[in-house]
């Protein structure tokens, strides 16, 4: 997939774009990627995925301290390719893209630079100023400046259409599996491994702590995970604890992505690891003693391994 961070020097063939933020990258996602893929193949074009980073929020200001996203940039540039996606183009969501009319953006954009021959979008997308670039505006617009339009139906697991609203929602009650069959692949985080209090080793479960590659990434809620850990590429099985550790704690702790990674010794400080989620456990709480607490951490051991096997 070739990689894009400006709108210059581009030679794409019959290009058959999509343009969002495709947070997730998310079954939705996959079938409009798959309806683009076919568009493509019939009229000999090459497939483009057009998005925006930072995210608009961070220009728009809205409230972007409470933005939390599914997918940081590396990820989704990542799953966007594993797409099978021909070309992706990053630009910066600028004060002059956010004075754009819908249309304006079409043909100063799509049309006189990219030389769009097909449109294709997700049944709710809008864009544009004032978010007034819906299906049928912008179906107007191809009609005056010579593409098609085709707008893509939503995808629906259990009756409900797969968004990514839907997702973080699912994540922060912590079901990560119903996350995973409406994204697609397992959820996952980026971060490398900081220094600690070195608690879990004294009680026998060492574990490292976990700084996410970005602070908007979202966090599944509290509580404690059957994970996979990827160290150097190489999988490892673990437990993972999202919290703020109350047995071993006091005060107003901050909160922690600390995991135990199962029969592995060696040093990882300072690495990246990617870590994804395979079954929630349980709700973190406070136990009476480290005893109680390593009494629990034997038993969450054998849940998580349970978690792992089923999950092959």
């Amino acid at each position: 997939m070739n990689v894009y961070y400006t709108l210059e020097n581009q030679e794409i063939k019959n290009p058959v774009v999509s343009i969002g933020i495709f947070d997730g990258v998310h079954l939705g996602h996959r079938f409009l990627f798959d309806r683009m893929k076919e568009v493509a193949a019939r009229v000999g074009g090459e497939t483009v995925i057009l998005t925006f980073w930072p995210h608009p929020r961070f220009v728009l200001n809205q409230k972007p301290e409470k933005l939390k996203y599914l997918s940081t940039l590396k990820g989704k540039q990542e799953l966007i390719e594993a797409c099978g996606i021909d070309h992706l183009i990053i630009l910066p969501f600028s004060d002059d893209i956010r004075n754009m009319s819908a249309c304006m953006f079409v043909e100063k954009i799509l049309v006189d630079i990219l030389h769009v021959h097909t449109l294709v979008m997700g049944f709710n997308h809008v864009f544009g100023k004032d978010q007034e670039g819906n299906y049928e505006k912008i179906k107007e617009c191809g009609d005056q400046l010579g593409f098609d339009v085709i707008r893509v139906e939503a995808k629906k697991i259990d009756g409900a259409e797969v968004s990514s609203s839907l997702i973080r929602e699912v994540l922060w009650s912590g079901d990560v599996k119903q996350a995973e069959r409406l994204l697609g692949y397992p959820y996952f985080i980026f971060g490398r491994i900081v220094g600690g209090k070195r608690i879990g080793r004294s009680l026998g479960f060492p574990t490292a702590n976990i700084r996410p590659d970005d602070e908007h990434k979202l966090i599944p809620r509290d509580g404690v995970y059957a994970v996979r850990v990827f160290v150097s590429g190489k999988p490892y099985e673990g437990m993972l604890n999202i919290g703020i550790r109350p047995t071993v704690n006091t005060g107003f702790p901050e909160k922690t992505i600390e995991v135990h990674i199962f029969d592995f010794h060696g040093d990882i400080y300072g690495q990246d690891v990617t870590v994804t989620f395979v079954g929630r456990i349980r709700d973190e709480r406070k136990f009476d003693g480290t005893e109680e607490l390593v009494r629990q951490l034997e038993k969450d051991k054998q849940s998580a391994l349970r978690l792992l096997q089923d999950g092959k």
